[in-house]
């Protein structure tokens, strides 16, 4: 009997024990990712260099300490870039068994891309033929919500919830004890009911990238989640998420329990009526004191008006707050630009000069001071600064951060060494630096660039000042997209709009956009037309003008196409290393961008298609815009001109009568 008793009991604690090390759930996928942009050649080196990768990710995840781990695999240009985190609070079982399910996922569902990453609840697995080791990645993203929507105090739940991310958020980037950059917190929002939140970074970021991580992944909780119970943002290099119900490891990790907004309602009716006339009395002296400083405002202003002859600027300093990460100090932008010497500065455009530089560090960047004299100025600032830090491609420009300092405005951005993109092409002496290789891989950057924004960002972006001097060339001469003063965020379903204030630059507008204010993302398949003609001729479309055929560079383009001669309109500057069939199948596109209905240009992800692979066959292109420039009147063919040009022949501005 005693016998039979302690088989029973023996039996019993083998069952436990195996039940307590491989009874935790399967892991749950919840999204992936494949960048259809690049691609790899099916059983190429890159593909085998992927799963070596993958195979080592697994082979990792059950000796990693903090739930993360990055490697490579293969040498360039076959080089393979990957990494693994796990939960923070997830045991080193699940992690393992999370990391080769995920592995073995992202092989079977991006088959032939380049760059990819899978998210499961409790791990995230990702490659990319880019190095993104210790490096801000907050694209792609993945936004999911809950179903079901907050009953009760909507704002209340709002505020309580920006009150504990940003809890949560300081304290992962900033007070991280554990290594994991992970953190998990509670708060009630009434008796019955408790918000579970819980954000984490890859542990190779700096405390700077992880807080302008999780910062840019919790400005996305509004537009996907607004008033639902739940509600998660997925980036490759942070992730946040919350529920009503608990969704980590209670006992797994040590959560934040923060205290609850008071009720609105909880202060006695007695204590009111007491404090009654001491509230009134303070409510007059605030009222009084508003008014004399309302008067002294306007008087001020009035001042400011008759001395600087502009419109007063608007308050920066609201709109950027919350940006701290990339708050540079002045004395640290003078310093980096010998106090803005004049053999630092590289260029000036239409808000402002622009200075080289090097940070204490060793980083150069360029800094873009803005102009005291542009009445629009400060909102462009504004516009692109938020655009900017959502931003993350390599054929965009980076912005590292900015700087306030009383009228004083500036942008820091990295330092693209070969200046801009008009530099070379419309340069007699240095047109020669562009052989066609080169061209075309700029054509193809710039591509890549515009349908990040028209598509692939997180944000749906219409730059409206798309132009060569607003492409930056890198040391490889690759084309980074810069200036996004202009630029206009799209929502989801959003084709089109209007507006008053039609801005942009002579020879890139659209004509739908120059004559009646209408922009799209078709506007900048225009410019981006243009654009492909200007590099392969290297003639300005603003400047080219034929006064035997009375032609500009897109009408001449368009008869050389007609009479079968597309490649008389190259620059000789190219020589003669060139593939005919590649320089015809861009003019080919450039024609099709530049069409004059907008319904018949392509879209940035057809164009891709058209410029990489030429089994997609090509339609016809129909009749283009054409611009003809009589004296300092810019006018379509039978239109109406649009006014008058700037000094430089640059920019338009016509503001219409309200």
């Amino acid at each position: 009997m005693a016998s039979l008793f302690a088989n029973v009991v023996f039996v019993l604690l083998f069952i436990f024990l195996s039940f307590s090390s491989h009874g935790e759930a399967a892991p749950t996928y919840t999204s992936h990712y494949c960048d259809n942009i690049t691609s790899f050649t099916p059983n190429s080196t890159y593909q085998a260099n992927i799963r070596t990768l993958l195979s080592s990710l697994s082979s990792h995840s059950n000796s990693s300490t903090n739930g993360f781990y990055n490697t490579t695999a293969g040498r360039d240009p076959d080089l393979v870039y990957g990494t693994f985190l796990c939960r923070g609070d997830v045991s080193a079982h699940l992690c393992r068994k999370c990391v080769e399910i995920a592995s073995n996922d992202i092989a079977r569902r991006c088959v032939t891309e380049k760059l990819g990453v899978i998210w499961y609840d409790e791990c995230t697995v990702r490659y990319s033929d880019q190095n993104i080791f210790s490096i801000i990645r907050e694209v792609p993203g993945m936004d999911i919500s809950s179903s079901e929507s907050i009953q009760g105090d909507k704002d209340g739940f709002n505020q309580l919830l920006s009150s504990v991310m940003k809890s949560l958020m300081n304290r992962v980037a900033y007070d991280d004890q554990s290594g994991k950059r992970f953190a998990t917190g509670e708060a009630n929002f009434t008796r019955l009911q408790t918000l579970y939140s819980l954000v984490q970074c890859t542990p190779d970021l700096t405390d700077a990238l992880c807080f302008r991580c999780l910062q840019s992944a919790i400005a996305s909780i509004p537009m996907c989640c607004d008033g639902k119970q739940g509600g998660r943002v997925l980036l490759p290099s942070c992730n946040i998420r919350y529920d009503m119900s608990p969704f980590y490891r209670l006992n797994g990790t040590a959560a934040v329990v923060l205290p609850s907004p008071s009720p609105p309602n909880s202060t006695k009716q007695g204590k009111r009526m007491t404090s009654l006339p001491i509230i009134v009395a303070i409510v007059a002296l605030v009222v009084a004191s508003l008014v004399l400083l309302a008067l002294g405002l306007l008087v001020l202003r009035k001042k400011a008006r008759k001395k600087y002859n502009a419109v007063p600027e608007e308050n920066v300093v609201e709109d950027v707050e919350g940006l701290e990460s990339l708050l540079f100090d002045l004395s640290t932008i003078e310093a980096a630009v010998n106090n803005f010497s004049s053999d630092n500065k590289i260029g000036e455009g239409g808000f402002g000069e622009v200075y080289k530089g090097k940070l204490c560090s060793g980083q150069e960047i360029a800094v873009k001071k803005l102009s005291k004299n542009s009445n629009q100025g400060t909102k462009e600032f504004k516009n692109e600064l938020a655009l900017l830090t959502k931003l993350q491609h390599r054929n965009l420009v980076r912005l590292l951060g900015f700087c306030l300092d009383g009228e004083e405005k500036f942008l820091v951005y990295e330092f693209v060494p070969n200046k801009s993109l008009d530099c070379f092409i419309f340069d007699p002496e240095r047109q020669g630096e562009l052989d066609w290789s080169r061209r075309f891989k700029i054509i193809q950057g710039i591509c890549r660039g515009l349908l990040y924004l028209h598509e692939d960002s997180r944000l749906r972006i219409v730059h409206r000042d798309l132009k060569a001097s607003n492409i930056l060339l890198d040391e490889d001469m690759n084309a980074k997209i810069s200036d996004f003063g202009l630029a206009r965020i799209f929502v989801v379903d959003q084709t089109q709009t209007n507006t008053r204030r039609i801005v942009g630059t002579y020879g890139y507008m659209a004509p739908e956009y120059a004559m009646q204010g209408q922009f799209s993302m078709k506007s900048d398949v225009f410019s981006f037309g243009v654009l492909i003609l200007e590099i392969i001729s290297g003639k300005k479309n603003s400047s080219f003008y034929d006064s035997e055929s009375a032609e500009d560079l897109i009408s001449h383009s368009w008869k050389l196409w007609r009479e079968g001669t597309p490649l008389e309109m190259m620059d000789p500057n190219i020589g003669t290393n060139y593939s005919r069939n590649e320089v015809a199948r861009c003019i080919h596109v450039g024609l099709l961008c530049v069409q004059e209905d907008p319904t018949k240009r392509p879209m940035m992800t057809t164009v891709v298609l058209m410029l990489e692979s030429y089994s997609v066959s090509l339609p016809q292109p129909q009749s283009p815009a054409s611009f003809l420039c009589r004296g300092n009147e810019l006018s379509p063919q039978g239109g109406k001109g649009l006014g008058e040009l700037s000094n430089n022949e640059v920019s338009i501005t016509e503001l219409e009568p309200r």
